[in-house]
């Protein structure tokens, strides 16, 4: 959920800004305006009746609050917002949510929330990205020290360290923005077979999808596979900027100190301390990706043509995975951007192992290679 103390630690405000209930409601009267508008277009209600219901709705103030009291004796949001836009519109109320289920709406709005929300990760992750790369180029043969299994290991560079970082970013905000693009619209009505408008179903469904700049599908009110590679997309994604964060926290420790944050976090109780607190918190936002993509995952099961639960758990998850995410690929942003690298302290430790002397193999060549996958 929103957290007014903690979406700006963990970088999440951006994204909760377009997640919030004011979110939620618009988009909902968005999906309902779009569909009385393609009712009217293939003549399923009177174009007039279209007119009145978009000039209700700009007109209609609803509190978040309320509408979720009222939402509880149905189980969703939607059945008591046609109800307050069939008042708002009049005479034209009966052409309000025509051949629509309850979980078209949902379904849809979630889609555009998704959509808004994605925009300021698919934002955040290709800054980082674009710093990885920068930071490849401009240490491609600074010499330090691999470790593995937290032990020094053999020599490489700084800028094949970073060119991991840059493309564990790319192919994950690739990803991530091709599921988001392909978010179809959800329209099928009571049974996912639109009875309710035959034969106009399909134009209509159609029609939505283009009013509101979605993808057109058949209907998928159980078969839940497009939310399962969101949030999959979603964890990967969390987990690319983990990594990075994860090397910097590691490499800015006293001990290595290879490199620093630009503006380091104070200590309450230790002033001597410089933390990396940017790479800290993209951590910490990062931890909380995959557990909330299994919720979504398990909740793959629904049931029958409606499910009695694990559609409702995917409300809030989704949108908590989203915040998640997105803070994680701003906080990485912050820390990535103002990072200092420090050879001195790189070139020190290399020589600390003899063993670990020698050429860093084809350390560039490998830079150059995983700077070239994308322009």
């Amino acid at each position: 959920m929103t957290s007014a103390l903690f979406d700006p630690l963990f970088g999440a405000d951006r994204v909760a800004a377009r997640l919030d209930d004011a979110s939620w409601v618009a988009a909902l009267v968005a999906v309902e305006v779009a569909l009385s508008r393609a009712a009217a277009e293939h003549g399923v209600v009177p174009a007039q009746d279209a007119d009145r219901i978009e000039a209700a709705a700009a007109t209609l103030r609803i509190d978040p609050a309320a509408l979720g009291r009222a939402a509880v004796e149905g189980g969703n949001p939607v059945i008591p917002l046609v109800r307050m836009l069939r008042g708002a519109a009049g005479e034209a109320g009966a052409s309000v949510h025509p051949g629509a289920t309850s979980q078209d709406v949902m379904d849809t709005a979630a889609v555009l929330l998704v959509g808004w929300a994605a925009e300021v990760v698919l934002d955040d992750l290709p800054r980082g990205r674009r710093r990885g790369g920068g930071l490849a180029r401009g240490h491609r043969d600074t010499p330090m020290i691999a470790r593995t299994l937290g032990q020094q290991a053999l020599p490489t560079t700084f800028g094949l360290v970073a060119a991991g970082w840059f493309a564990g970013l790319d192919r994950a905000r690739t990803r991530l923005a091709e599921v988001v693009g392909g978010l179809p619209v959800q329209f099928g009505g009571a049974a996912g077979t639109l009875a309710a408008l035959h034969p106009h179903g399909l134009a209509v469904a159609a029609s939505v999808a283009r009013a509101l700049r979605l993808a057109d599908a058949a209907p998928w009110h159980t078969e839940r596979t497009r939310i399962g590679e969101l949030a999959g997309a979603l964890a990967v994604a969390a987990g690319a900027c983990a990594k990075p964060a994860t090397d910097v926290v590691l490499l800015a420790g006293t001990e290595l100190g290879e490199v620093s944050e630009a503006a380091p976090g104070d200590s309450s109780s230790m002033p001597h301390k410089r933390n990396p607190i940017a790479a800290v918190t993209a951590r910490g936002a990062a931890r909380r990706a995959p557990g909330l993509a299994a919720v979504l995952l398990a909740a793959a099961d629904h049931e029958h043509q409606r499910a009695a639960g694990p559609w409702h758990a995917e409300w809030q998850t989704i949108g908590d995975l989203l915040r998640a995410t997105g803070g994680a690929a701003a906080r990485l942003r912050a820390s990535l951007e103002g990072l200092g690298v420090h050879p001195d302290r790189m070139a020190a430790n290399l020589a600390l192992t003899a063993e670990a002397s020698g050429p860093a193999g084809h350390a560039g060549e490998l830079v150059d290679r995983l700077l070239a996958q994308r322009p």
